[in-house]
């Protein structure tokens, strides 16, 4: 599996169930990597989307609530549900894509981590593990430093050595 994400300074994702920054590369290069892929998503990320479900991906929402429902998702009420469902596709195919439980506890079952820094503070309430401090994780690649109005972001590809052990 792998897993997309947007960090800030503090590896901070989000405040009151929204992005701190709107970078439109940022979301061009979402959706470059998860087109015709399924993404798995908590409830809360789910209903903050300003699209939902995202059009042309398998959407999954992992979520306790047992009534929770909504067209054209898949639903899974546990990680083992998870498990069973995304069984049935190739791992470079699911895309984990927030909020931070989901990350914290589908961290160590994707092998790659498409990780966009972003060089600025932004008050936040929800954080994603920080993967420069983590020792089975390693930054791969990097992109240039971009600015857009005057924020400075670049796209990093980590991967996760326990994977290739």
């Amino acid at each position: 599996m792998k897993l997309i994400v947007a960090v800030c300074e503090n590896w901070g994702i989000g405040k009151d169930g929204s992005q701190p920054f709107f970078i439109p590369e940022d979301l061009r290069f979402f959706k470059d990597k998860t087109i015709d892929k399924v993404v798995v998503m908590g409830r809360v990320t789910f209903l903050a989307l300003p699209q939902a479900p995202l059009p042309y991906r398998i959407n999954v929402v992992l979520t306790r609530d047992t009534a929770f429902a909504s067209d054209d998702i898949i639903v899974c009420n546990s990680l083992e549900d998870l498990e069973k469902f995304v069984a049935d596709y190739d791992t470079d195919d699911v895309f984990i894509i927030g909020g931070q439980q989901i990350y914290e506890a589908m961290l160590g079952q994707c092998d790659t981590a498409y990780v966009t820094k972003i060089f600025a503070a932004a008050p936040t309430d929800r954080f994603f593990p920080n993967l420069d401090a983590m020792d089975d994780w390693r930054l791969h690649n990097k992109s240039e430093t971009k600015v857009h109005d005057g924020i400075k972001f670049c796209f990093c590809e980590y991967k996760n050595d326990a994977h290739s052990k």
